[in-house]
């Protein structure tokens, strides 16, 4: 079992929503094909007279609605995800007729929409979601690029290998391994976190705070942003917001009793309607499950009064877990379905309440297991293929049980918990394998037909 080598700042990443496989991971691979392509001999640009771009797996079957086709123009135009304007996709793709000059370096060459064609759902390539870009002249190809989004706005392609880094100080695969780190080393979980950071970016820890503060107040704008505006969200659906109404109420009631968890609601669903709006906010640990952790953060902050430093601190705790579930199961909605995302980000938003509370590690991965646990078999089956509904109230119920998860490690016996978050990660990644792919993000089961029908 490979030991974990991603950075914090590959997990939480800036960029536009609604689908961090599906926008984030497309708008990659578009911007690399870009860069790669202009460095090949001028003698075979100069032939070039169209790109193709061809979609497999889900980013086939719910790619339209999902915006992919927006975020591939995005990328030939050489927008990157985490520093492109936060509403860049508005821009785009209202006319799939429209011409764009793509920049091949020595000359200029005309796309329209229509050259990204959407491909095979079923298909032979070693990942769901395929990408296949091609450079074509009187109809050669003249370089071709395979990629793969693989869930978390993470791209891989053809003939990859991992990006030389700096080794992890403390290396671990699983949570035992990780437990094992914290007791011979006396650290707690932040500080390891911190250090395996630096060893493997080479960042200082003055600008691994500044990023992760950077992060954090992307976060708070996308929940801002999202409590304040109203109307009916892009797409056939007809969707309106919601979050504003919650906030209203919940403010209206002094955000006590009912108004609490109507302000929780409020928060997540505010960041994940910004998302299904396309705009700009973090993945943590996908576009798709960008509301959860947000609206913690914004609970933490408004209502806990908990300091700049706990959050980071808690942050890096939730990043262990998300860690974890990808290294030893999935953080994608096209290979194990909802689990891996709304579960996983409620995962990892209760172990950061556990732990910007101050509460110890044990409490902390208790929180974590709980409620990953209760995420178990959560299909992902967008109505459309926008990730609307079920999406935007799911965030919100992910919220919610995370901030039950860790009520409920933080007031009982942490020696009591009988199941450990290795074993939970393990059976969601066992119930992804097993489940009919209708219902990984493919709107082909579930609600997504259910709907439809009525």
């Amino acid at each position: 079992m490979a030991y974990i080598t991603t950075s914090l700042f590959e997990l939480f990443k800036v960029g536009p929503g609604p689908s961090s496989s599906h926008t984030i991971g497309p708008m990659k691979a578009a911007c690399q094909f870009m860069e790669t392509t202009r460095e090949l001999d001028t003698k075979i640009l100069n032939k070039a007279d169209m790109v193709e771009v061809r979609l497999f797996g889900s980013l086939s079957a719910t790619g339209m609605g999902h915006g992919t086709r927006r975020a591939v123009i995005s990328g030939l135009l050489g927008n990157h995800p985490e520093s492109c304007h936060p509403d860049v996709l508005d821009e785009l793709d209202h006319d799939p007729d429209q011409e764009y000059q793509l920049d091949l370096g020595p000359r200029k060459l005309t796309f329209i929409g229509n050259e990204v064609i959407f491909d095979a759902v079923q298909h032979d390539y070693p990942y769901s979601n395929t990408m296949i870009f091609r450079l074509m002249g009187n109809g050669e190809t003249l370089f071709e690029q395979e990629y793969y989004s693989i869930g978390g706005g993470f791209i891989r392609w053809k003939g990859w290998k991992e990006t030389q880094r700096g080794e992890p100080e403390f290396k671990y695969a699983n949570m035992a391994e990780l437990k094992k780190h914290l007791v011979m080393s006396g650290l707690r979980l932040h500080e390891l976190m911190l250090r395996n950071e630096m060893a493997i970016t080479g960042l200082s820890e003055e600008e691994i705070n500044e990023k992760l503060d950077n992060i954090i107040m992307v976060m708070e704008r996308s929940v801002e942003k999202g409590i304040q505006t109203e109307g009916v969200l892009p797409g056939p659906i007809g969707l309106r917001r919601k979050a504003k109404t919650l906030y209203d109420k919940a403010k209206k009631a002094h955000f006590q009793g009912p108004g609490f968890l109507k302000g929780l609601n409020a928060y997540a669903m505010g960041a994940s309607e910004e998302n299904a709006a396309g705009h700009c906010i973090v993945t943590a640990p996908t576009a798709g499950a960008a509301g959860v952790i947000p609206g913690l953060v914004f609970i933490l902050k408004r209502h806990m009064s908990a300091l700049s430093h706990e959050i980071r601190e808690g942050l890096m705790a939730s990043a262990a877990i998300g860690f974890l579930a990808k290294n030893n199961a999935s953080i994608s909605g096209a290979e194990v379905g909802c689990q891996g995302e709304v579960g996983v980000a409620s995962s990892m938003g209760a172990a950061m309440m556990a732990y910007a509370r101050g509460y110890r590690f044990q409490v902390t991965e208790n929180a974590a297991e709980i409620a990953l646990e209760h995420h178990l078999g959560l299909t992902c089956d967008p109505v459309g293929g926008y990730v609307q509904i079920p999406c935007i109230e799911r965030n919100a119920m992910g919220a919610v049980k995370a901030y039950n998860a860790y009520l409920i490690a933080s007031s009982v016996d942490a020696a009591y918990q009988m199941v450990d978050l290795d074993k939970v990660i393990k059976a969601m990644a066992e119930t992804g394998r097993d489940m009919s792919q209708k219902y990984k993000e493919t709107s082909q089961g579930g609600l997504a037909l259910s709907v439809t029908e009525c």
